[in-house]
């Protein structure tokens, strides 16, 4: 029976064929153009200088910026590749894991030859801070995995010695680094811990009669992992391990040990395995590393806060365990301050592909036989994109004010920079993440394709979220510190100072019951509301603290019973500092187009973190018909904003190869002569 069907169905295929007209022999294969791509600079004005506007969101070091955006658009190594008439950069992620581990490697070597890494550990101060900054998040913007190798080898194994050692080690090691002579990895996170480092297993003693330090790996879960370089490429590493002097544990301290030779052989009593591809970044090879009892020389001991002398003696200026591994934890801030400006780079990208596609690709018509519409003509896509864009804009001054308060650091300041990068970071990751995956479904199906690069950024950051800390646990430790801050100050009866809460020793605000239009774009109501949630939720989250700690539970216990306040006032207090930052910017403008932009942008920013946050009803902030006030002015806002979009993404200074294909001549990119 199949023979029988098979036969017919062939009869029936050569009838057709031969019955078909034939071919014209004169027959041109040239296209018809149906749909002509139409760049928006066509039909879209620029409202303002976006030259201007690009100075305010870079922040700073904008010719260095320019300056290695051009040295990686020279070279082949960056896989320069022709589309629809233009040349774009970006990273072949269809090549193996190990092609891309080492592509990542030459590329990083390149950038070193052209003096990109030129004083990023021997020259100092903040100019010197702030241009390794622009430069490292140039390099985020073309591959992630370029920064974080990068990141790991100059912001974690570098600043580690550099902080955490002294003259005698920054002798050694800190031109090497920068020469790349040696390459180093940051062993902190285990199989069984990562945020929280103090319970790491790592073991480590000291032998007085060789006077050296032996590490052990005493367990599974004491592994090292994660740890980028490790499986390839780095020769040395900083180990973080519990130090454990004539039988008492003194916390966790940092040593320097080898684990390759300069041929790239593992060293002896030194096990090391790779972590295996990964959803992205696998131009880093994260690997894992066991310690058997391996040997180091004193002098090994990263011995700023800590030493032990020849006969095995610790000593220490800090006398208290806890302010003592606070001494270690204070330098890594740097992580997350990279990380959060990262973020919204990352972020820029996603959006400055998503709205340019869609100021020139249309969809439907309104009227019958009419026209088809921009995507960005439709109010749904505006609420899609335009929001987000604000977020973007606010958060970039955001990101700028951590990074200044980072490289003016002093003692006196550290703890504020802990709170602030911390909710900074985990608010600008959660940020890039839903930017990017709205991003990737604005574009339809071309967000699917990886040289689209919207969607393969989802892969290369979502790690963002959970590596420098969780953004969680991150947001936790920022309320934990305000309750701290809070009930310090309540108890002494002094006045509130730093952390930004210096609106609590004035009355509390009163907002008002009607909001018109006017009422919802002053800045003056904006920062109340602001402050009227973060002041609420703090006196709730201290009040259920106290009331749980009353009925006999300890204040830990009695935090984690109250996550959820905890919660929505580490957002609270992130959403105002960033809020606080795009004032402070916008009050510095001259009166004129730029100023009155970046207000539009502000108060979207505002309003859409209101729209978004249910603790507004939920603690009664606002009425039903306030917050439905609010959405009808995000949906207005989201109208004004439209003429500005192509200027606004414009602004973002990133030049058009590092973006993609449907950011531009998207039908030429596709079109059969580019097979």
């Amino acid at each position: 029976m199949s023979d029988n069907r098979a036969l017919r169905r062939s009869h029936v295929l050569a009838n057709h064929i031969l019955q078909s007209t034939p071919l014209a022999s004169n027959l041109s294969l040239t296209r018809e153009v149906c749909l002509q791509y139409s760049p928006p600079e066509l039909n879209e004005n620029y409202g303002f200088d976006v030259k201007e506007m690009r100075k305010l969101l870079d922040g700073h070091n904008v010719v260095d910026r320019d300056w290695i955006y051009g040295l990686m658009m020279q070279s082949n190594l960056f896989n320069r590749k022709e589309r629809g008439g233009k040349i774009f950069v970006s990273p072949d992620y269809n090549q193996t894991m190990e092609q891309q581990r080492e592509i990542t490697m030459k590329r990083i070597w390149y950038l070193l030859e052209n003096g990109v890494f030129k004083g990023w550990l021997t020259e100092t101060g903040p100019e010197a801070e702030l241009r390794k900054l622009a430069l490292l998040e140039v390099c985020g913007i073309y591959d992630h995995s370029v920064s974080i190798k990068v990141g790991v080898h100059f912001f974690l194994w570098g600043n580690a010695v550099k902080f955490f050692g002294t003259k005698r080690h920054h002798e050694k090691w800190l031109k090497n680094t920068e020469d790349y002579v040696v390459k180093g990895c940051f062993a902190m996170t285990e199989l069984g811990h990562g945020s929280n480092v103090r319970g790491i297993e790592t073991l480590t003693t000291y032998d007085p009669t060789t006077e050296e330090f032996v590490i052990t790996t005493p367990c599974e879960s004491a592994q090292k992992y994660w740890i980028g370089g490790a499986a390839n490429h780095a020769t040395h590493t900083i180990v973080f391990s519990q130090l454990h002097i004539n039988g008492t544990n003194q916390g966790v301290h940092a040593f320097i040990a080898q684990i390759r030779d300069q041929d790239g052989n593992i060293c002896p009593n030194i096990r090391i395995a790779d972590c295996g591809h990964k959803i992205g970044l696998n131009g880093v090879d994260n690997g894992r590393i066991w310690f058997d009892n391996l040997r180091i020389p004193r002098e090994n001991l990263l011995n700023a806060v800590a030493d032990v002398s020849s006969d095995g003696k610790y000593v220490s200026s800090i006398k208290d365990p806890d302010q003592r591994f606070g001494a270690f934890m204070a330098p890594l801030t740097s992580g997350r301050v990279t990380i959060a400006s990262s973020a919204i780079y990352s972020a820029k990208v996603g959006l400055a592909i998503a709205i340019r596609y869609s100021l020139s690709r249309r969809a439907f018509s309104v009227t019958a036989n009419g026209p088809e519409v921009l995507l960005l003509d439709y109010p749904s896509h505006q609420r899609r994109l335009l929001p987000l864009l604000a977020k973007t804009y606010a958060m970039s001054f955001a990101a700028n004010e951590l990074k200044m308060i980072y490289v003016k650091r002093t003692p006196e300041t550290n703890k504020a920079i802990h709170v602030v990068s911390s909710g900074f970071k985990a608010v600008l990751t959660w940020h890039n993440m839903h930017t990017l995956q709205e991003c990737r479904e604005a574009v339809g199906g071309q967000g699917v394709k990886t040289e689209n690069l919207v969607g393969q950024l989802k892969g290369e950051f979502d790690v963002q979220t959970t590596f420098e800390g969780d953004n969680n646990v991150l947001m936790q430790q920022v309320s934990k510190a305000l309750f701290a801050e809070y009930v310090s100050c309540k108890k002494r009866n002094k006045p509130f100072k730093g952390l930004g809460l210096e609106h609590l020793n004035s009355p509390r605000p009163v907002l008002p019951t009607q909001l018109t239009s006017s009422t919802l774009r002053c800045s003056q109501f904006q920062t109340n509301v602001f402050c009227l949630r973060e002041r609420d939720l703090l006196e709730r989250f201290t009040s259920e603290v106290a009331q749980l700690q009353g009925r006999g539970e300890s204040r830990e216990f009695s935090f984690l019973l109250s996550h959820q306040l905890a919660e929505d006032l580490g957002k609270a207090f992130t959403e105002k500092a960033i809020l606080q930052t795009i004032l402070d910017a916008e009050a510095k403008l001259p009166a004129g187009s730029v100023k009155d932009v970046l207000g539009l942008v502000r108060s979207m920013y505002a309003l859409i973190s209101l729209e978004e946050d249910p603790s507004l009803l939920r603690y009664g902030y606002l009425s039903q018909d306030n917050v439905g006030d609010v959405r009808r002015e995000v949906s207005k806002l989201c109208g004004e904003l439209r003429p500005h979009a192509l200027a606004l993404v414009t602004s973002f200074g990133i030049p058009d190869s590092f973006l993609s294909p449907i950011a531009f001549n998207w039908v030429e990119a596709n079109a059969w002569s580019s097979v």
